[in-house]
């Protein structure tokens, strides 16, 4: 089957960008959807990477650990997520909340650190050099975050601001290349008389002329 030359992708990734900012800007504002959005964030994670985690790895142990981390961050996520929805007025988590959730996110880098550099230094599971970069900056977050006495909430919620602006941007730019296409598409199903007439003139251009009568030449007749 041929692959279509336009798509209806381009309506999803503008509301998609537009949803980002409005996001984005509202983390800004209230401490509740910071933690609401940081929950559904880990269980994200946490949940699509079970089934293809534990499939791919070749020893028991390994899977055990990072299924007990899964878990664990799943369990966190789930509690910044009720967290968010009940223990807050106008916008602000109750105490202890609002001072629990540097802890929460300090763990969740820490441990998913601790059970990459387990795995790759006991039981010589193999890497490649981002991951093991992007763990080395896990672990450090975790260490920021447990003794960032005064971080708040509200300052991640910056940081997912400009994270949503950013793939908003993306997302619209995107979305500009596929309604550029379904616009090219729409053009050209709307001139179909052009191109038959063209190819009309095309041939009759071909068709051979008429050739004339020879003009009847008197005959000479040699004696």
């Amino acid at each position: 089957m041929a692959k279509p030359k336009y798509g209806y992708g381009w309506v999803l990734k503008f509301i998609l960008a537009a949803i980002l900012v409005a996001v984005g800007i509202f983390m800004v504002l209230s401490e509740d959807v910071v933690y609401i959005i940081t929950g559904m964030t880990i269980v994200i994670f946490s949940v699509f990477r079970v089934y293809p985690l534990l499939k791919s790895l070749n020893r028991e142990v390994l899977r055990t650990i990072n299924l007990i981390e899964i878990l664990i961050a799943t369990v966190l996520g789930v509690i910044m997520i009720y967290a968010g929805f009940t223990q807050s007025v106008d916008g602000q988590l109750n105490a202890p909340w609002d001072g629990l959730y540097r802890w929460f996110l300090a763990f969740f880098f820490y441990i998913r650190g601790l059970v990459f550099f387990v795995s790759t230094s006991f039981f010589e599971e193999k890497t490649e050099v981002p991951k093991f970069i992007f763990h080395i900056i896990a672990l450090t977050l975790g260490a920021i975050f447990a003794i960032w006495s005064d971080f708040e909430a509200k300052t991640l919620g910056w940081i997912f601001m400009f994270i949503s602006i950013g793939g908003a941007v993306y997302l619209s730019f995107d979305g500009y290349g596929g309604y550029r296409k379904y616009r090219e598409y729409s053009k050209s199903i709307n001139q179909p008389k052009e191109k038959e007439k063209a190819k009309d003139t095309k041939i009759e251009k071909e068709l051979p002329k008429h050739i004339e009568d020879e003009v009847e030449q008197p005959e000479t007749y040699i004696s």
